[in-house]
């Protein structure tokens, strides 16, 4: 375990409407706002996103298990922002509801917004860290500067 302390600067409250992009839309608000590390919480509807369930094994690199939304679901999720180089790089888990039906997984591709997601940010200061390509995994993983 490697850790750091840091505090909590900005609060950025987000409001995302209807077919909006939201994996785009936190992007642009991190870049627009230069904020390099932050947690954030979400909820609302999602009709139309691409997310992961999990590798099929536990192998090296982890081959992922695709899962995609294509009508409108309930979203519950929290996630991290921190930069990898030039960009941004989203990491969010979500619950996704429709009647009976839980789906959860890591968002990462397209995300079309159903209706509204509300968005809390959490600017994290005081910690320098950045997502760095992992050679063995194949993935931006954390790591502290």
């Amino acid at each position: 375990m490697d850790y750091r302390v840091g505090s909590i600067g900005r609060v950025v409250v987000a409001k995302f409407s209807d077919s909006e992009d939201l994996l785009k839309g936190i992007k642009d608000i991190c870049i627009k706002e230069n904020i390099r590390g932050a947690v954030f919480f979400l909820i609302g509807g999602l009709k139309k996103g691409e997310f992961v369930v999990g590798p099929e094994t536990e192998q090296m690199p982890p081959k992922p298990i695709w899962r995609e939304l294509r009508e409108s679901h309930e979203v519950l999720g929290i996630g991290t922002v921190f930069w990898e180089a030039d960009e941004p790089k989203i990491h969010l888990h979500s619950a996704y509801g429709k009647r009976d039906s839980v789906k959860v997984g890591c968002l990462r591709k397209y995300s079309e917004v159903f209706l509204i997601i509300e968005a809390i940010i959490l600017e994290v200061t005081g910690i320098s860290a950045e997502r760095i390509m992992d050679p063995k995994s194949g993935l931006s993983l954390l790591q502290f500067t």
